[in-house]
């Protein structure tokens, strides 16, 4: 075990020491609520968490500490407390098949609404209703990719802090601004103050992506809004739309899933607001 996070004549934590246990319990969305605070796995993504000053703990196993002494010399400097813990510490507070023995405890990202929604904001992704922790995390990092503004989660949508959503987005969950709230009229309101137009993406549009760009309703300032993986928005949700639009199919394929249909809405925005 490197000396940088060796405890002088202290054994690694092992999964009933206290601090381990409290760590734990970050792995469930109750346990990070009550805490303030999350984990954050893998160098990646433990990288991009200390570039954004969010990180108050890092367990490390020693074969994880070998790997990344680059990363722990960085956590070192920023004051980050550097816990040596044993395989199966970091096992239990891991969501991976094969975990790499960094671990990071970090504060929670979300912030409110209005605070979410820089003045000017043109691209905002608006979650509702989904499920999947991969595709919420899909769709962050392809908002960040295309220059959105924010990433808000209504409804009964994921926790962007579940480790599979943090995984997916690669580090896009600590680039750009996130909000959640149950109240998805509240998160409709606060895109249409923001001078947001609220624009739906569902397979049954009578309208399509095409022409709805061709009409030149792609180039202001939009807030896309995705619908459940498995049912979309519901048709109350829907008729609050300033526009729905679906994703044209060309070819013999059924449909779209739901992270490559916001991929192509959201680019799709990007490219015209940028003409």
């Amino acid at each position: 075990m490197s000396t940088r996070t060796q405890r002088p004549g202290a054994d690694p934590f092992t999964e009933r020491t206290p601090r381990v246990a409290a760590a734990r319990a970050l792995t469930r969305r109750a346990g990070r609520d009550k805490a303030g605070r999350f984990l954050v796995e893998g160098a990646q993504a433990v990288r991009e968490a200390l570039a954004h000053g969010r990180v108050h703990e890092l367990f490390v196993t020693e074969t994880g500490s070998a790997r990344n002494a680059e990363l722990l010399d960085t956590a070192a400097a920023l004051g980050v407390v550097l816990s040596p813990v044993t395989d199966k510490a970091a096992a239990g507070l891991s969501e991976t098949v094969t975990p790499q023995g960094v671990v990071a405890v970090c504060d929670l990202l979300d912030r409110p609404l209005a605070d979410a929604l820089p003045a000017g904001s043109r691209l905002v992704a608006v979650l509702v209703g989904v499920s999947d922790p991969g595709n919420a995390g899909t769709v962050t990092r392809v908002a960040d990719a295309a220059g959105a503004q924010a990433v808000l989660f209504a409804g009964d949508t994921v926790d962007p802090h579940n480790g599979k959503c943090v995984r997916a987005s690669t580090g896009s969950v600590f680039h750009l601004p996130l909000a959640r709230s149950r109240d998805t009229a509240a998160v409709f309101a606060a895109c249409r103050a923001a001078g947001l137009r609220l624009v739906a993406a569902d397979g049954h549009a009578a309208t399509d992506l095409d022409q709805a760009v061709d009409a030149g309703a792609l180039s202001a300032p939009t807030a896309w809004v995705f619908g459940s993986e498995a049912h979309g928005l519901p048709a109350d949700l829907l008729s609050e739309m300033d526009e729905v639009v679906k994703v044209p199919l060309h070819g013999k394929a059924e449909s779209l899933n739901l992270a490559t249909a916001a991929a192509v809405c959201l680019y799709a925005s990007a490219r015209e607001q940028r003409r």
